[in-house]
């Protein structure tokens, strides 16, 4: 069960340390203050977690239950690997019975029982390879992905909701019947074309914002729940020649975005 932490914690560091100036920035201090201050990333480090992220898939767990079950994983904008490693525990995933696939185009450490791909998702074989590493049809794809940033909102927004997307068309082509796809996506609206073939595909789609989130971050979570299966009416969209319509040929070039 993911529970916030309260009061103190058990690492030792007290809450409220500051930073010295230095030669640091003043936005670089604030974020080194907020960190190590911030009471999910001692509580990570407790227990053992790459990244505070790891409470994020904690707490949605919790509530919905998107891990129960699942028997294989695959994990999209995975590093440093915190999801992976919930995903490796709950699949009893070992390195002689790979159920977990993970990929990112940053390196990342070894996880027993996850196979790692760095490669850019956006790649056209990075879905053959992940099949082919998780070894069998997943049950649950996961998406941590967010395109870097620019300083530009709507830029940003348009990049991670394109990755957002391509990861949901890849999780209607490759999930089991009954699967599950979690996706981080930023407040601002997710595009009504994306919603409506998440809820023709899924029994249920709904926006998460965990209380692990930061407060003042703009992220949430795109849930969607139950996958009708590859035979039901209304699943995946088909272009004019009747083909499945890849999203990773739709993302637009930085100089074809409206600046503000």
């Amino acid at each position: 069960m993911a529970k916030p932490p309260i009061g103190g914690n058990r690492t030792g560091r007290k809450l409220g340390q500051k930073v010295k100036k230095g030669k640091l920035k003043a936005s670089s201090r604030r974020w080194l203050e907020r960190h190590i201050n911030d009471p999910y990333v001692q509580r990570a480090q407790l227990e053992g977690y790459r990244a505070r992220a790891a409470f994020k898939l904690l707490e949605i767990d919790e509530k919905h239950q998107v891990l129960k079950g699942a028997k294989r994983i695959i994990d999209l904008g995975a590093a440093p690997g915190s999801w992976s490693q919930i995903a490796a525990k709950v699949t009893d995933s070992s390195d002689d019975d790979i159920r977990v696939a993970a990929i990112d185009f940053l390196e990342m450490a070894q996880i027993p029982g996850v196979k790692i791909l760095q490669l850019d998702f956006l790649d056209p074989d990075a879905p053959r390879q992940l099949i082919e590493a998780v070894g069998g049809t997943p049950n649950l794809v996961l998406s941590d992905m967010a395109a870097p940033t620019t300083g530009h909102q709507k830029t940003d927004h348009i990049r991670t909701m394109h990755l957002c997307e391509v990861a949901a068309h890849f999780a209607v082509e490759v999930l089991a019947e009954g699967g599950h796809f979690l996706a981080k996506t930023f407040q601002g609206g997710t595009e009504k074309e994306l919603l409506n073939m998440l809820k023709q595909n899924f029994r249920q789609v709904v926006h998460i914002k965990p209380a692990s989130s930061r407060q003042e971050s703009v992220e949430m979570f795109l849930l969607a729940k139950g996958f009708k299966g590859r035979n039901g009416p209304g699943v995946v969209e088909l272009d004019e020649e009747g083909f499945a319509r890849d999203p990773r040929e739709d993302i637009p070039a930085t100089e074809d975005l409206e600046q503000d």
